[in-house]
Order: structure tokens, then C-alpha cells, then sequence
């Protein structure tokens, strides 16, 4: 990718990110607004999303050993039947 397209892709992607903010923006507040004054519906726990981030990192880890695992089982075979057929060959 040339450096042109990447500049076009990145003003494209600012612009779509303002464009977000404009259009999502929340109005701004007015004061400080404790929260344990908020409304249950704006008051967000995060013991969820704690455990689910935890959750989400773990299985990524034991996704990421597992393809490791099996990649390094099948080197080891190839290793195995080279080394086989080098001692077919000298023999």
C-alpha cells in the first residue's frame, strides 16, 4: 500500500470517527453528579465485566497454547520422519 492510500485511509478513518462523535455525542453535564445518585439504569457494575474480560483473556490464552500445542506435535512427527528417512538413507 502506498503512502497516499494510507494517508487517504486515515483521513477516511478520522472522519468516521468525528462523525461518530457528532452523531452519538451525549450532551454534557452541567455538574458533578455522584453515583450512588445515578438512576439503576445508568449505574453499571463491574464485577460482570470484570469476570467477563478475565474470561475472554483466559480462553484466548488456552486457544492460543492449544494451536501451539498441536503446531508443535506435528514439527515434532515431521522432525520424527525426516530423521527416519535420512537413516533409510545412510543405511
Amino acid at each position: 500500500m502506498s503512502t497516499k492510500q494510507m494517508r487517504w485511509w486515515l483521513l477516511f478513518l478520522v472522519g468516521l470517527a468525528g462523525m461518530n462523535a457528532a452523531v452519538f455525542g451525549q450532551p454534557g453535564q452541567s455538574q458533578f453528579v455522584p453515583v450512588n445518585e445515578l438512576p439503576a439504569a445508568e449505574q453499571l457494575p463491574a464485577a460482570p465485566l470484570l469476570i467477563a474480560a478475565y474470561v475472554f483473556v483466559w480462553a484466548a490464552m488456552l486457544a492460543y497454547v492449544w494451536s501451539l500445542w498441536r503446531r508443535l506435535g506435528k514439527v515434532e512427527r515431521d522432525i520424527s520422519e525426516l530423521s527416519q528417512l535420512m537413516s533409510k538413507r545412510r543405511a
